[in-house]
C-alpha cells in the first residue's frame, strides 16, 4: 500500500472514531441535561476518561496522528483527519470543555436523586 493509500485509511479511521467520541460526548450532556443518567451514561463517561488517559499516555497526542506522521510532513493541525482545520486545532479544548460540563450534570443529577 502506497503511504498516500495508508494515511488516507488512518484519516478515515480517525475521523470515525473523533465522531464516535463527539456522540458519547453529547450523550453525556445530553444525559445531565435532561436527568436520564443510565448505565449507558457510565460507560460513554469511562470510554472518554479511557480516551484522556490515552492522550496522557502519548503526550497529548492521538496514537492514529502519530501514526500518520509518519505518511505525511503537513504542518496542519487536520493533515489526519477529515475535520476543518480550526477545528481540529481547537478540539480537545472544545470536547473537554463540553464533556466537563456534562459530567458535572451528571454527577448533580445522580446526587440530586
Amino acid at each position: 500500500m502506497k503511504a498516500a493509500d495508508k494515511l488516507l485509511t488512518i484519516k478515515i479511521i480517525h475521523t470515525i472514531i473523533w465522531l464516535f467520541f463527539v456522540v458519547i460526548i453529547f450523550y453525556v450532556l445530553y444525559s445531565g441535561i435532561s436527568g436520564k443518567v443510565n448505565t449507558y451514561t457510565w460507560i460513554a463517561i469511562a470510554l472518554v476518561v479511557g480516551e484522556g488517559l490515552t492522550l496522557l499516555i502519548f503526550k497529548m497526542f492521538c496514537p492514529l496522528t502519530l501514526m500518520a506522521r509518519k505518511y505525511s510532513d503537513s504542518d496542519k493541525d487536520n493533515f489526519d483527519i477529515f475535520l476543518p482545520n480550526w477545528l481540529a486545532k481547537n478540539n480537545k479544548l472544545i470536547f473537554t470543555s463540553i464533556f466537563i460540563a456534562g459530567l458535572l450534570l451528571v454527577i448533580y443529577q445522580t446526587l440530586k436523586n
